[in-house]
């Protein structure tokens, strides 16, 4: 089954794992220590992210480390982008009123 990013970052772990691997790259050991959960949980939720390619892996030695796909990211930022628009203009109505209401 091929999922899509926002199918993986509904998921509130999988947020705080890209949080966490967005400042550095990091073994599935080093963020499962940030998780009450197990190593597997947590690898499960390594390969969504790896399947929706939001993160990416490297080889160094004999650790794999996780890092963010940040190209993948913006493709979020680029939907969210339609709705920015609908929200600031809906404020930008909401302050004319606002002002229009103060002036009387």
């Amino acid at each position: 089954m091929r999922r899509d990013i926002f199918q993986a970052i509904a998921d509130p772990t999988r947020r705080s794992i890209i949080a966490l691997i967005a400042l550095q790259a990091m073994t599935p050991n080093s963020i499962a220590d940030n998780f009450n959960t197990t190593r597997q949980a947590v690898s499960k939720h390594l390969r969504i992210l790896s399947e929706c390619e939001l993160v990416k892996q490297e080889q160094r030695g004999r650790e794999i480390y996780y890092s963010l796909e940040i190209e993948k990211m913006k493709e979020i930022d680029l939907w969210l982008e339609q709705y920015r628009k609908i929200w600031e203009n809906r404020f930008n109505q909401l302050d004319n009123v606002l002002s229009t209401l103060k002036k009387k």
